[in-house]
């Protein structure tokens, strides 16, 4: 299951580095005494932000430890800003973004990038679009000048885009509608969120993609692709004076725009539980508890909703952020049950921030024997264990020692790097926000923790996901297409 600690499998290796560095085990420190940051022979230079005179956002990190560069543009849109009828058109158009520009054929890009030396890609996600290179640091002006062309004049003719939107619904079919698990993953998406367009999945309903058209994906690109709606992230080997001046000229000339005025689209309170049973082909039955909790909004002054957060960061954690976890512990090694095994697997995951509200989520497959009924119940159990009796020092101790040495390990990645600054400003935070982060969650109490497992876990938030399988169901899954099957690209 997805763990909150943003550690790699690295996670041990740096986990010690950390304990080396405080001089001995980081669970010895005082209960009430915040944990200090790591030392580090090589800290990163902090980065610096302007913005261009057509709007767009510029963001530089100098790290001089390799001659490289990572170029990320980041595109304040994504899945939750369609319109029912053509959802995934932001996934759709970050394809097509690659399919050429008046001097630049489909598939070009990349070849050009390759023969620089570097790799590329891009992602959406339901609250931006990135596109990401790394090159070698001498390349990066012609790497910006292809970043700026294909953003500023993208095209492609109708043919092209129905080549890709097979290629699309391939990915859809892979990657959703062959695994149950998704395919009821998605179902209780659209559950949990009623009105907020969370609900809809970032690649889109499988008949959304079938009947977009080329002029639905061309509309969105003048839409929302405009400068003051863009942020261009450099990290690596770099001067920032020089960035800046090749940003200037390859960006800041592109033409300004508006953004489009963005309508709010609140998620009512929820008044009561809601449940879903997905019944499909499938080994094992899994059931997940998802329950609407704050985001972290990365406020200058510290306020209630955020400190919330944090807390939840920590509870997601102290249930599912290491080997040997409660969750694990509980219901995976049948501590406390007298050796009865509950589930095969069981998990905690919580979104943090985001540009809409976030679910903090419970999930189990249970173990042959045992009922979706009883592994709820037994997740539900922790969490109110928690609430009753609170967290050991030194479980809220080793929590936050991983997030140092997650902390510290990123820094080795001038990728990470790109992908923070990044990842920060789409959500409308300052260069700071990963210290205030790193600096608040270390005031993180036990208290705090106990606190939150008493408030928001109540059933009148919970929204119940269960995986049923159904053999009979066989015959009505998915048809593949016949004859030969469109392959992936690798975005």
């Amino acid at each position: 299951m997805k763990r909150l600690i943003p550690l790699t499998t690295q996670r041990c290796s740096a986990l010690l580095m950390v304990l080396a560095m405080v001089g001995g085990s980081a669970l010895a420190q005082s209960p009430s005494s915040p944990v200090s940051p790591a030392p580090s022979t090589a800290q990163a230079p902090l980065a610096q932000q302007f913005t261009l005179g057509n709007g767009l956002t510029l963001i530089v990190r100098p790290d001089r430890r390799a001659p490289t560069v990572v170029q990320m543009l980041w595109v304040r849109v994504g899945a939750m800003d369609e319109v029912d009828g053509t959802t995934g058109v932001a996934h759709a158009l970050e394809h097509m973004m690659f399919k050429g520009t008046p001097d630049i054929k489909a598939g070009e890009f990349s070849r050009r990038v390759a023969a620089l030396g570097g790799m590329d890609n891009a992602f959406t996600t339901r609250d931006a679009t990135a596109y990401h290179l790394q090159i070698p640091a001498r390349r990066l002006e012609t790497a910006m000048q292809l970043e700026a062309d294909r953003f500023a004049r993208n095209q492609w003719d109708d043919d092209e885009f129905r080549r890709e939107i097979e290629v699309i619904k391939e990915e859809r079919r892979q990657r959703t509608e062959e695994s149950p698990r998704a395919r009821m993953f998605e179902a209780l998406n659209a559950m949990v969120y009623q009105a907020h367009p969370y609900r809809r999945p970032v690649i889109g309903w499988m008949s959304d993609i079938e009947s977009m058209t080329p002029d639905d994906a061309r509309a969105f690109y003048r839409r929302w692709y405009v400068p003051s709606n863009a942020a261009l992230v450099i990290a690596g080997d770099v001067d920032v004076a020089q960035v800046r001046a090749l940003a200037e000229k390859h960006f800041g000339a592109l033409p300004a725009a508006a953004v489009p005025a963005r309508k709010p689209r609140e998620e009512p309170i929820q008044a009561g539980p809601r449940r879903l049973e997905y019944r499909a082909v499938a080994d094992q039955a899994l059931v997940a508890l998802a329950y609407k909790v704050p985001q972290w909004r990365g406020a200058e002054v510290d306020d209630e909703s955020d400190r919330d957060a944090l807390a939840l960061t920590v509870l997601s954690a102290v249930l599912d952020g290491y080997d040997g976890a409660r969750l694990d512990r509980a219901l995976v090694q049948g501590v406390g049950t007298g050796g009865k095994r509950l589930a095969d697997s069981a998990g905690s995951s919580y979104g943090l921030m985001g540009r809409g509200p976030q679910v903090f989520m419970l999930t189990a497959v249970p173990s042959a024997g045992v009922t979706t009924e009883m592994a709820a119940a037994a997740l539900k159990v922790e969490v109110a264990r928690i609430a009753r009796e609170g967290i050991q020092d030194a479980e809220l101790q080793r929590v936050k020692t991983q997030w140092t040495a997650g902390e510290i390990y990123k820094l080795d990645s001038v990728a990470n790097q790109a992908r923070e600054l990044g990842s920060y400003w789409i959500n409308g935070m300052g260069l700071d926000a990963g210290d205030r982060l790193m600096a608040r969650l270390r005031t993180v109490t036990a208290a705090q923790v106990q606190s939150v497992a008493q408030r928001y876990f109540s059933d009148e938030l919970l929204t119940t996901g269960v995986l049923v399988p159904d053999p009979s169901r066989r015959e009505a899954a998915p048809a593949a297409p016949a004859g030969a099957r469109p392959a992936l690209t690798r975005h």
